[in-house]
């Protein structure tokens, strides 16, 4: 029987950014990662300090859970973290997939897994240098190779002129891979706050200044989002 640690079940809402954003989506957040990022927005489900508050569930729990908040009507599933990656949610995924739901999944492709195949879509999101972590590219071509056929996309959080640099370095290892890039959220929430407040003038800032950035080097491949989730309920957890 599979073990899954669980830092939060929260849905549905939508999903707040990248590829499939503004979809109905319930979200599983596993608790544990094996980065810490600088500017990580969810410690609470990140750093083992906060282990005691994750729960142990089986995959039939988390499936009771993701039922009742759906009302059993098939959406998509959102696995998060943390680095949902690190954990077995292949069982989750096709009992899931049997009764018609979708599965996304977001990880910085530090570890790959053969399930990544019935994901739609994975979301690769690696980190930038402002993150303070340094992306395994060998690891990350893994995780690329697991999804196959599977729908693939490139999610990149951009905080500076160095973030963006990177990103389109990064970007180029992968042209054939959809391409979404985000401002930063430069005032993540304390794990232990349930509404912090939020800088939203210097959020809208950086948003602007990545549109202008972006257009004024022609660089036309990515679709420039926002954090649509931010934007709404600002740090606010659970939504």
């Amino acid at each position: 029987m599979t073990i899954l640690r669980i830092a939060e079940i929260f849905g549905p809402t939508i999903q707040g950014e990248g590829a499939v954003i503004g979809a109905p989506t319930v979200f599983v957040r596993a608790g544990g990662c094996d980065y810490r990022c600088s500017w990580c927005d969810s410690l609470h489900a990140v750093d083992s300090e906060y282990r005691h508050t994750w729960a142990k569930m089986t995959t039939e729990d988390i499936w009771d859970e993701v039922e009742r908040l759906s009302g059993g009507v098939p959406l998509t599933v959102s696995l998060s973290g943390g680095n949902p990656a690190i954990q077995d949610f292949g069982p989750l995924i096709a009992h899931g997939k049997s009764k018609g739901f979708d599965f996304a999944l977001e990880t910085q492709g530090s570890v790959a897994r053969d399930w990544f195949s019935e994901l739609s879509p994975l979301i690769l999101s690696p980190k930038p240098p402002s993150s303070g972590e340094e992306v395994d590219w060998d690891t990350f071509d893994a995780c690329v190779k697991a999804a196959g056929n599977a729908e693939t996309v490139l999610k990149i959080v951009i905080f500076d002129e160095a973030d963006y640099l990177w990103a389109k370095e990064a970007a180029a290892r992968y042209p054939e891979l959809p391409l979404y890039i985000q401002p930063g959220n430069h005032t993540p929430p304390p794990p232990d706050a349930e509404d912090a407040k939020i800088d939203m003038d210097g959020i809208m800032h950086r948003y602007e200044w990545l549109i202008d950035r972006t257009l004024a080097d022609r660089w036309f491949a990515p679709k420039i989002l926002p954090q649509l989730h931010v934007l709404i309920w600002g740090n606010k957890r659970g939504v």
